[in-house]
């Protein structure tokens, strides 16, 4: 049975209300959720830059299993050194949503869409954030510029989700 998540940073939240983000291409109001493959994109404070790949269905270029190869891991989670202390105190938790309203939006990102109001299941805190990537075998790899990997993981021929990329800091010519 498919699984659909949200993640924040507020614990209280009861109800879920449509709205159009202001980083949507969107304009109808909806409710964005995330299935269970594709939630470790999100195990991170909602405004820190990252770049998140992983082996898929397609024959890894030898630039992607150079990035994945050199930790031995078949995904792998990227910040700038910068955000490691917030990654560090961050208090995130997990809304999950009744998939039956939900619209499958992006499915190589995982999107989940629906425009009605929509309440959560159960809410439980996600933990240490690093703890929660160690235990699923995500290589966490922390860096200094954001750029040359979000270039290299872009051409290697991995799947790939680059979020809130417009905060990393600018690229290192």
């Amino acid at each position: 049975m498919r699984r659909l998540f949200h993640f924040s940073e507020d614990p209280n939240i009861v109800l879920f209300q449509p709205h159009v983000a202001p980083t949507s291409s969107e304009d109808e109001p909806l409710i964005w959720a995330i299935d269970e493959e594709h939630a470790p994109s999100y195990w991170f404070p909602r405004d820190c830059p990252r770049a998140c790949c992983w082996a898929g269905v397609k024959p890894i270029l030898p630039g992607g299993a150079i990035l994945l190869g050199l930790g031995g891991s078949c995904r792998l989670h990227a910040i700038e050194a910068e955000w490691l202390q917030r990654v560090r105190d961050c208090r995130l938790y997990s809304y999950e949503f009744d998939p039956e309203p939900f619209r499958l939006s992006l499915a190589e990102a995982g999107y989940w869409v629906t425009a009605c109001q929509v309440a959560p299941l159960r809410v439980s805190p996600v933990g240490d954030l690093l703890a929660r990537h160690i235990e699923a075998g995500i290589e966490v790899r922390i860096v200094r510029n954001l750029w040359p990997l979000i270039d290299a993981i872009v051409a290697s021929g991995l799947q790939f989700s680059i979020i809130r990329k417009t905060n990393a800091q600018g690229r290192v010519d």
